[in-house]
C-alpha cells in the first residue's frame, strides 16, 4: 500500500443530542470537536440530527398513513369525470 494516501480510520463518537444517544464506533469522518467518553478517553465527535435511539421507525412510535383515502382523493381530484 501506498503511504499517506489513505485517511486515518480510528475511533469516532457519534451523538444524537435530541435524545442522548451515542455510539463509539471507527470511522474516517473529520472532526473538530472531541468528548470524553465512559473509559475516561477523549474521542472526536459528530453530531447527528436524527439515529436509532430517535428515529420513529426504530423506537416504535411510527405514524402510520392512510393509503386507501389517500387514493380516493387523488381519484376524485385528478380522475376521470364519470358520466
Amino acid at each position: 500500500m501506498k503511504k499517506g494516501i489513505h485517511p486515518q480510520y480510528r475511533p469516532v463518537v457519534f451523538k444524537d443530542f435530541s435524545c442522548d444517544f451515542a455510539i463509539l464506533t471507527r470511522s474516517t469522518i473529520k472532526a473538530t470537536e472531541t468528548i470524553e467518553w465512559e473509559d475516561g478517553k477523549s474521542y472526536p465527535l459528530i453530531r447527528l440530527e436524527i439515529s436509532s435511539g430517535s428515529h420513529p421507525f426504530f423506537t416504535g412510535k411510527q405514524k402510520l398513513l392512510d393509503t386507501a383515502g389517500r387514493v380516493e382523493k387523488f381519484m376524485k381530484k385528478y380522475g376521470k369525470p364519470s358520466n
